[in-house]
């Protein structure tokens, strides 16, 4: 599981939190069709994507004012748990934390049945089966402050 908390600009305290479980690739930006959707000047409609590697996850860096950890830009970089980074010189901060999943096998078994039950149910296809949804992608938004936006040196990011 991948857990991302949006921290107070101030304080550096979670202030919203969104967790990720079957998800491969993870994208943020201002775009509606973005898993987390953050609303400021400074973030690009698609900014960061967050995808499973062999290894674990990364972070890669597609939007315009770029995104940075630790002071510097990066382009693409394995996460660690408990890195923080930044969207953009002065935007939002969001905190990644990942934990070690355990693999149940009578679990996943499950859940892919209850996945197709409900899609059978929903009517998607004709014999349920599943078709790739854009209206299904789950997404939750948050609105930020521009005030709380430290230094406003960023450009504000693509319409």
């Amino acid at each position: 599981m991948i857990t991302l908390s949006l921290l107070h600009p101030l304080h550096k305290t979670p202030v919203q939190s969104w967790s990720f479980d079957q998800e491969s690739v993870i994208c943020i930006g201002r775009s509606t069709d973005n898993n987390v959707v953050l609303y400021s000047a400074v973030v690009s409609r698609h900014h960061v994507e967050i995808h499973r590697t062999d290894s674990g996850w990364a972070v890669k860096s597609i939007g315009t004012n770029g995104t940075y950890l630790d002071g510097r830009r990066i382009t693409e970089v394995p996460v660690e748990d408990g890195i923080v980074i930044r969207l953009a010189r002065s935007g939002p901060n969001i905190q990644i934390h990942v934990s070690e999943e355990k693999r149940d096998p009578l679990k996943e078994l499950l859940m892919n049945r209850r996945r197709i039950e409900e899609a059978k149910e929903a009517g998607h296809g004709p014999h349920g089966e599943l078709h790739d949804d854009s209206e299904g992608l789950s997404h939750q938004t948050t609105v930020i402050n521009p005030e709380d936006e430290s230094d406003l040196e960023d450009q504000p990011a693509e319409a």
